[in-house]
């Protein structure tokens, strides 16, 4: 059996008295959609912090692509390909699309911050930055400023801009927060478009688009893992049903 991408092995984090995540274990094999999902105040957010790097663990271990990555910075980490989308989205309003995605691509290619502004004028930049920007959909909106996109358009543009980082693990936290109906079965699609050719973590609230992406699911609840396993196994696990899905309707 082939090593998983990620392995987290006892992974806990507690703030003061408060023990936020409890012990995690638990492993993402490549080219998979991990859901991870669970009660407000369950945890989630909190370990994706610590997995991007911008919460230390207190204990535990993290493994990514076959290395220890427990003590490094968020840099690192997202250099090594563990490349983290936000929760709130967080674009440059007043640059455009292609200046967004090409500021991303410019950080992965390490270039100096003296291009910052100028970074779509680099060819190399701009090649990369208009082809996520197409794979997202996107490239017909690619010189309009960001701030004046819909909602779900934002979306998208902030999941070109983790694209344009090249990940080999793209952590998602809550990608349809805020969208409508319409703008959700968007993203399900996207994401449903981007599966198998990079491996994903998905934290969200909304359990049809879980059900409908995820190839396995993991709940957490009180900051550990009580269940694993793929949609139809979590769906029938009587401990997720009382826990978490029976009051997620």
């Amino acid at each position: 059996m082939a090593e998983p991408l990620l392995a987290l092995d006892r992974v806990t984090k507690s703030f003061g008295a408060l023990r936020v995540t409890d012990e995690v274990s638990l492993d993402i094999s490549k080219g998979e959609l991990h859901a991870l999902i669970g009660p407000n105040g369950a945890g989630k957010t909190s370990l994706i912090n610590q997995l991007s790097g911008s919460f230390a663990s207190d204990s535990g271990r993290i493994v990514f692509d076959g290395e220890d990555v427990t003590d490094l910075p968020m840099h690192a980490r997202a250099r090594r390909g563990l490349v983290r989308s936000f929760q709130v989205t967080s674009i440059l309003p007043r640059f455009t699309a292609l200046e967004n995605v090409a500021l991303a691509a410019q950080s992965r290619f390490g270039s100096s911050a003296r291009f910052f502004g100028n970074a779509a004028r680099e060819s190399r930049l701009n090649e990369g930055a208009m082809e996520a920007l197409a794979e997202l959909g996107l490239a017909e909106r690619a010189h309009r400023f960001a701030g004046t996109l819909s909602h779900g358009e934002k979306r998208r543009l902030e999941l070109a801009i983790a694209l344009a980082l090249q990940p080999k693990l793209l952590l998602l936290d809550e990608p349809m927060a805020g969208a409508g109906a319409s703008e959700s079965e968007a993203l399900v699609g996207t994401l449903s478009a981007l599966k198998g050719g990079c491996t994903i973590l998905l934290v969200e609230h909304d359990m049809q688009a879980v059900f409908a992406l995820a190839d396995r699911i993991s709940v957490l609840v009180n900051g550990g893992v009580i269940a694993t396993g793929t949609p139809d196994e979590v769906r029938s696990d009587a401990q997720v049903r009382s826990a978490y899905l029976g009051e997620a309707g």
